[in-house]
């Protein structure tokens, strides 16, 4: 019998049948497919990486866990974003997690450097797709051109299998997702400065935000550094430097450690060079060991005007900012600066911190402000930086009105064209502001003083000053009254040379230092007596008495009193008049004269009702504490106490709160109320420590320690 079979296969043996209906039939075995290699395209594991103990756990835990796209949840590949600034580490730990995990991908892993931030062009998705299937087993000749059709071919070579796909410095969302492999059962793993939102919202992507490394982890990796040189020096201090310079950001890190291994005898070289260089000692000619040239290449992808507003945030005074502020800072309208800011903030040059704040790393910032001088015409550099200083101090000279209106604050030119000052509508808002923006604050007077601002840096000092004293910021308030004193030498209205030594001499009474304190005001009284301003000898007067009463003599204070009480009534200004009453009356009774002290307090009381003055009340129910507790009526002065404390909490006045506590405590004690007296002195000791008054918290210490004591606790008299 003769089979006839063309060019068949044989259903039982698989073998190709060939042959002719006259001949014999000749069947020849099946020819193998060709071997495919296993891909494994994963680079090597970095040599010394360090930390990132959690965002290895993060993946680890993408990668485990069932309905969160994990292997056994049947429903997508694992999708993970590393994100982060240029230099923060990224790849170093997507290789580092991939290493530790290649015995879950059997089928191997496909790896490619997608070029989104350097200095070559972008990968194209197409291309990527064709190496990919090449290392897959699909012949480049046999693979099709079309886009669409070579994904689909891609998707079909890679479900049900168990890959991992790592997709290196992704520039956006749009170049990965060709790239994403077909099935369930393959992971992937995509870095990129970009925020990749767009995989998030509609492949489920798992983001792992990578930031700097701690300080313990820096010192390991520049300890590792040192013993790989064997170098034989004491280097703990200069380490320590180091970490400080760095900022735990792990290129600067790694470009230092290279260096020390190369020339460890130069280790305290480097720390001259990147103390005094900055960002320039980490420059290189080698544009992958160059900070400033990887951090450039995230600007490629920016617009002009996002290029500008990030050199701009250079120029910014403070270690972060506000979408307020950054409106004054460009000039451009709040949509705008919103749409730059979070386009930045998706580069990963900024990051946004709760309470709408933005931060840069030092070093950014560093960068930042290159660009700036480097790209930006002196001009624009100029009236950007006038605009967010008009900024800053026409909202805190509106905070301060708020937090005293009584007090009267010399008048500010209009804000510059461009600067919208951020509304407050009332005190408590006032009070959340100025402690949000205080460090920024001080650092706007800094950079105004540098500027030769001097307008800036004196109302600057004028508008803190309320807010330094209820907060107990002692030492902040005389650093910015020297630096006013400074400005107002080169300011023509002689009122801000008397208000600044007046100013400066209240600052340093506060601090306890006495003789620079009555230094300045003596030298405040002779200008406001050459320049006949009566208001300032009244209030140089009044601060002249709390100097002396800080130097023990009591007597003085009063008669400094009142001479401030006589020109208050020459005046013919009641509400001043009131605060000479209270303090006459204070300083008469510290001197024992307690029936003109209590008819001066009680006086003071009304017309800081009548005024609706909180601050002075709280001072004037104070005095009349003191002076019940004094003349034995401890229940009535634990009321007027207490009655003070309330109003100077609702007015956010720390300051005074703690001495008020540590008044209170003295009635309580003598009442036997022992638990209650031991309560308020703790609050104030609390208060005293925070507030870096330590002679004060020593005092409330021995209260406490002596409070069991039958020993007499009341404060002591003025000589």
């Amino acid at each position: 019998m003769v089979a006839q079979v063309h060019g068949g296969v044989n259903a039982d043996t698989g073998a190709t049948a060939v042959g002719t209906l006259a001949g014999d039939l000749h069947v020849h075995p099946a020819a193998p497919p060709p071997l495919v290699p296993t891909p494994r395209q994963i680079g090597s594991a970095p040599a010394r990486f360090v930390g990132r103990a959690d965002q290895l756990a993060a993946l680890d835990r993408v990668l485990k866990t069932p309905g969160g796209g994990g292997h056994h949840a049947g429903v997508t590949a694992v999708i993970s974003t590393i994100g982060g600034t240029g230099g923060i580490g990224k790849t170093w730990l997507a290789l580092t997690w991939a290493h530790r995990n290649l015995h879950r991908f059997p089928d191997g892993q496909l790896a490619v450097d997608l070029r989104g931030f350097s200095p070559s062009e972008p990968r194209h998705a197409a291309d990527v797709l064709a190496d990919f299937l090449a290392a897959l087993g699909v012949d480049r000749d046999h693979q099709p051109t079309d886009l669409d059709a070579r994904v689909a071919l891609y998707r079909t070579h890679t479900t049900n299998k168990r890959m991992l796909i790592l997709l290196d410095n992704a520039a956006a969302s749009d170049q990965v997702v060709p790239l994403l492999p077909g099935g369930t059962t393959c992971t992937v793993l995509i870095t990129s400065r970009d925020r990749l939102r767009g995989l998030i919202a509609r492949h489920s992507a798992h983001p792992v935000h990578i930031d700097i490394l701690t300080d313990t982890d820096a010192r390991t990796l520049l300890e590792a550094a040192l013993s790989d040189a064997r170098a034989c020096t004491d280097a703990e201090r200069a380490i320590t430097e180091l970490i400080r310079l760095c900022g735990g950001f792990p290129l600067a890190l790694g470009l230092i450690a290279a260096r020390i291994r190369s020339r460890p005898d130069l280790l305290y070289d480097l720390v001259a060079e990147l103390r005094d260089l900055g960002l320039d000692a980490l420059d290189s000619d080698d544009p992958n060991a160059s900070l400033p040239t990887v951090l450039s290449w995230s600007l490629h992808h920016l617009t002009d005007e996002q290029r500008n507003v990030f050199g701009l945030l250079g120029l910014t005074p403070g270690l972060d900012t506000t979408l307020p502020a950054v409106v004054s800072l460009t000039a451009l309208g709040p949509t705008r600066a919103r749409k730059a800011m979070s386009a930045l903030e998706e580069a990963s040059l900024v990051e946004r911190r709760r309470h709408g704040r933005y931060a840069m790393h030092d070093l950014v910032r560093d960068y930042a402000t290159t660009t700036a001088h480097t790209t930006l015409p002196d001009d624009v550099r100029e009236t950007a930086q006038v605009r967010v200083m008009n900024f800053y101090l026409h909202t805190t000279h509106t905070a301060s009105h708020l937090l005293r209106p009584r007090r009267k604050l010399l008048q500010l030119d209009p804000p510059a064209p461009g600067v919208h000052p951020h509304p407050l509508p009332d005190a408590a808002s006032a009070m959340a502001w100025l402690e949000a923006e205080h460090a920024t604050l001080l650092a706007t007077q800094r950079v105004a003083a540098s500027l030769g601002r001097h307008p800036v840096v004196w109302h600057l000092a004028q508008a803190l000053d309320t807010f330094h004293v209820r907060r107990g910021h002692r030492c902040d308030g005389l650093a910015s009254w020297r630096a006013a004193l400074h400005a107002a030498a080169h300011l023509p209205d002689p009122a801000t040379r008397i208000r600044a030594h007046r100013y400066l001499g209240n600052a340093c009474s506060r601090l306890v230092l006495r003789e620079e304190a009555t230094g300045h005001l003596e030298r405040a009284l002779d200008l406001a007596v050459h320049h006949r301003d009566y208001a300032e000898q009244a209030h140089t007067h009044q601060a002249l008495a709390v100097a002396w009463e800080g130097r023990g003599d009591c007597r003085r204070a009063l008669e400094h009193a009142q001479h401030s009480l006589d020109l208050y009534r020459t005046l013919g200004q009641p509400a001043w008049e009131a605060d000479a009453l209270n303090v006459v009356g204070w300083y008469a009774a510290r001197l024992g004269n307690f029936d003109t002290a209590g008819d001066h307090c009680r006086a003071a009381l009304t017309l800081h009702r009548q005024h609706h003055d909180p601050d002075c009340e709280a001072e004037t129910l104070d005095s009349l504490g003191f002076i019940a507790h004094r003349t034995g009526k401890h229940r009535q002065a634990v009321e007027q106490y207490h009655h003070a404390l309330a109003l100077y909490r609702t007015l956010g006045n720390a300051y005074e709160v703690a001495d008020t506590l540590e008044r209170v405590g003295h009635p309580h004690a003598a009442l036997g109320q022992h638990q209650q007296a031991r309560t308020v002195w703790r609050e104030a000791l609390e208060l005293y420590r925070e507030q870096g008054r330590g002679t004060d918290a020593e005092r409330v210490q021995h209260q406490l320690d002596d409070l069991d004591n039958p020993a007499d606790t009341n404060p002591g008299s003025c000589p």
